[in-house]
């Protein structure tokens, strides 16, 4: 079982820059990818980045240069750098994590505003 809290998010203006944290509890060492997903008002859930243990990570096309993830094993979080924000940034941004077991986790989310 793997229990995950984010935490960073804010109200920021375009041009902005944030950076979300999320904590884990439980079976760290059971976490294969850890990564970010959003969901903004009235659209589905979307990819954000996620990274391997080993350091491997991927982006969507559309925050590649702006968002950097980061992940620290030792302590089972993983972290989201957010740069040169914009309003169609604005989302619920949600931790997940996926065991070696191929069981999924979420957190509860953190909002992220961006004004313009």
């Amino acid at each position: 079982q793997v229990q995950l809290v984010e935490s960073g998010g804010g109200l920021v203006q375009a041009g902005g820059s944030l950076r979300l944290s999320c904590a884990t509890s439980g079976s760290i060492v059971s976490i294969k990818f850890m990564g970010w997903y959003r969901q903004g008002s009235g659209k589905q859930r979307e990819f954000v980045a996620y990274v391997g243990t080993s350091g491997n990570t991927n982006y969507a096309d559309s925050v590649k240069g702006r968002f950097t993830i980061a992940r620290d094993n030792t302590k089972g979080t993983v972290y989201l750098q957010m740069n040169n924000l914009q309003p169609e940034d604005t989302a619920v941004y949600y931790c997940h994590a996926r065991t070696w077991g191929g069981v999924d986790n979420w957190g509860t989310g953190t909002l992220v505003t961006v004004s313009s």
